[in-house]
């Protein structure tokens, strides 16, 4: 038993999301805007450790005040943040983001370039991965810049630590100069996975189908090897395929405020309580009782719909303290 491998490493871009001071508007409509630490993978690892695990976030920052906010709130959280560079070649990213009435949201960003894009392969080392149980990314610093590289780097490197892969797209269409270009690239990146991670509102864009069970032989066909698929439909529930088997776990009925980093509150979860199970393997995801996948879905069900009862992302994930997963 490899008990060690206890830490969850992820990599892409952190960034200040500027949450309304209302929902239910448009930019337009809104006077304020609060500071909120955001970023996928950020936020992967902010679920993680407030669940009680180790992270730690491999990316690229401005030097500048908002660059030390992030490094600041991260190191709050327990986010291991002793490979994160500083950079005055550029500044930290931005988003800013309304609210729909249904706590649904749209993004703004300034990232042309932001420091997270500028992240170097060689940045990358292979100790970064010693006692890693998976590496966790997503689409948004996959684009035509030097962090693309540091991805592929990272990927190459946990493997030969023997982590779990695991890749939820996240699709932000506003930083590709083309749908095809996002496609291409998401579909490239998809064989390196272990893990997938899909939502409703992505699956059609990236395999053409919108029903599911249509839609999995095409995601086989990218990569037979994929031990686990993720799919996750908002308040319809979600829903885990293996080769072996498949769970299906209801969303809890909430008021929802603010969805941001609703999903990946989800995923860092779903690997937190992946992880409590001692699932270490591809081989062990192939093995799991359906019981088991369904106890990770149900857990992290519980976890989002904590969250989007408040603002923010990090901020408004559950710890275990008042967690009664």
């Amino acid at each position: 038993m490899i008990q060690y491998k206890d830490l969850l490493v992820a990599i892409g871009e952190a960034l200040i999301d500027f949450i309304p001071d209302k929902s239910g508007c448009g930019f337009s409509d809104v006077t304020a805007f609060a500071p909120k630490l955001g970023g996928a993978p950020a936020n992967v690892c902010g679920a993680f450790s407030k669940l009680g695990g180790r992270s730690r976030l491999l990316t690229q920052l401005g030097d500048d005040p908002f660059g030390h906010k992030i490094l600041d709130e991260l190191a709050e959280y327990g986010i291991d943040t002793g490979c994160i560079s500083l950079t005055d070649k550029a500044n930290t990213a931005l988003a800013f983001v309304s609210l729909g009435a249904d706590g649904n949201r749209t993004f703004s960003f300034y990232r042309k370039p932001s420091a997270d894009m500028l992240y170097s392969p060689e940045s990358i080392r292979s100790e970064y991965f010693s006692g890693a149980y998976a590496l966790h990314f997503c689409s948004v610093s996959l684009g035509d810049f030097p962090m693309r590289e540091a991805h592929l780097a990272a990927i190459t490197a946990a493997k030969e630590k023997g982590a779990l892969i695991s890749f939820d797209p996240n699709l932000r269409f506003p930083l590709w100069s083309s749908r095809e270009a996002l496609r291409q690239t998401v579909t490239r990146f998809i064989p390196m996975a272990n893990i997938l991670k899909i939502s409703d509102e992505e699956l059609e864009f990236i395999t053409g189908e919108t029903d599911i069970k249509k839609a999995l032989p095409k995601l086989y066909s990218l990569n037979p090897l994929l031990s686990l698929v993720i799919f996750t439909c908002g308040g319809k529930g979600a829903y885990a395929f293996t080769g072996n088997g498949s769970a299906f776990s209801e969303a809890h009925k909430v008021n929802a405020v603010d969805t941001t980093g609703a999903g990946d509150g989800f995923i860092g979860a779903f690997l937190w309580k992946l992880r409590q199970l001692e699932i270490y393997t591809p081989e062990a995801i192939d093995r799991m009782p359906e019981e088991e996948m369904k106890e990770c879905l149900d857990f992290a069900n519980e976890f989002c719909a904590r969250s989007v009862q408040k603002n923010g992302a990090i901020d408004s994930y559950p710890d275990m303290s008042d967690y009664k997963g």
